[in-house]
Parts: structure tokens; C-alpha cells; sequence
């Protein structure tokens, strides 16, 4: 854990990421019933304070804890430092859960029974490109396959879906997964 957290917050210092809110998040949101939230490796708050200003109770969890030291402190957010290796997801806890950028399959695999009834899971994240961009190979654990995300959430209402090329917030070209779905 101690390496991972280190490289985890070295990476959010040497690589400072936008703040902006992911689109999918803010496209999407009027389908979440305002409660009680969790952002999956919320990394610096982006999407944690978006959620927090219109009213979520939020659980932001990350390895970094330079990154949840730049969240602000709220009475709105619990801030989670934890190794998402480790860490697991409350059965019928969540309203919305937000995973962005991040990929743990054993997180996956708890998501829907962490939803009530009547939660959203918004997930977002990279698709294997196989070298298509020129981008550095990474750890292929850490990628969807074409399709794995919408087969992942199968039984949940999918309200939508997409793999598509698009630009990350580093402007580097990627192929990623989006999915919003409701636990019914």
C-alpha cells in the first residue's frame, strides 16, 4: 500500500489535473436522487465538490492522501483514505456512485449490491487502445475490453452507453467507456 500511495501522490503533484467536472457526471446527474454518494479514486475532488454543492452527503475515497488533502473540508464530505485494493463498498449504502478514470474489477463486482434501490452508477474509464495513439503501454489490468463495461452492470437499467474516442485531461487521445445505469 505505502508504494502505491507514494506513486499515487507523486502523480497527482508532478501531473496537476484539471478540476473540471466530468461531462458524463453533469450530463447525467438529474438522474440521481440527491443522498448519499460515493466517488470511486476521487483523486483531488473534482466530481466529490460538484456533488457536495448540490446537496450529496459524499463519500470520497482515494490512496492519495495528497490528493484528499486538496478536498475541501465539508460537512458534506467524508473524506476516505484507503487502498481500493483493499477497500470495500457498503451493500445498499449508495444513491450514486461515481467511478471516473479508475479501474478495480473487484470494486466492479460490489457496485450493484452497493446501490439502493433506485441508485445510479455513473463509471467512466479507459479502454484497452492497443498502442492506436502512441500512448506509453500501461498495465492492461487497469483497461475495459470492448464491450466489459456494459456486460459488467448487466441487470441494472442502462440509461446509457458509449465507447468512443475522446481526449483525456491530459489532451492525449484514448478510447473510453461510459455508462450510466439504475438499480431498479
Amino acid at each position: 500500500m505505502q508504494e502505491d500511495k507514494q506513486r499515487w501522490n507523486e502523480r497527482y503533484l508532478d501531473n496537476p489535473m484539471p478540476q473540471s467536472v466530468s461531462p458524463l457526471l453533469e450530463k447525467y446527474i438529474s438522474h440521481a436522487k440527491v443522498g448519499q454518494a460515493v466517488d470511486v479514486a476521487c483523486g483531488t475532488g473534482r466530481n466529490t465538490h460538484f456533488l457536495a454543492n448540490l446537496g450529496f452527503l459524499v463519500d470520497a475515497v482515494d490512496i492519495s492522501d495528497y490528493a484528499l488533502d486538496k478536498v475541501k473540508n465539508s460537512a458534506m464530505i467524508t473524506k476516505i483514505d484507503a487502498d481500493l485494493d483493499k477497500y470495500n463498498l457498503a451493500p445498499n449504502r449508495y444513491d450514486l456512485i461515481v467511478n471516473v478514470n479508475y479501474l478495480n474489477r473487484r470494486l466492479v463486482s460490489q457496485m450493484k449490491d452497493a446501490l439502493c434501490s433506485g441508485g445510479v452508477l455513473m463509471f467512466e474509464t479507459f479502454i484497452v487502445a492497443h498502442g492506436d495513439f502512441h500512448i506509453p503501454t500501461t498495465n492492461l489490468d487497469y483497461l475495459l475490453r470492448k464491450n466489459e463495461l456494459l456486460h459488467s452492470f448487466i441487470g441494472l437499467d442502462i440509461i446509457y452507453y458509449e465507447e468512443r474516442i475522446d481526449i483525456n485531461l491530459r489532451g492525449e487521445k484514448v478510447k473510453v467507456a461510459s455508462l450510466v445505469a439504475k438499480k431498479v
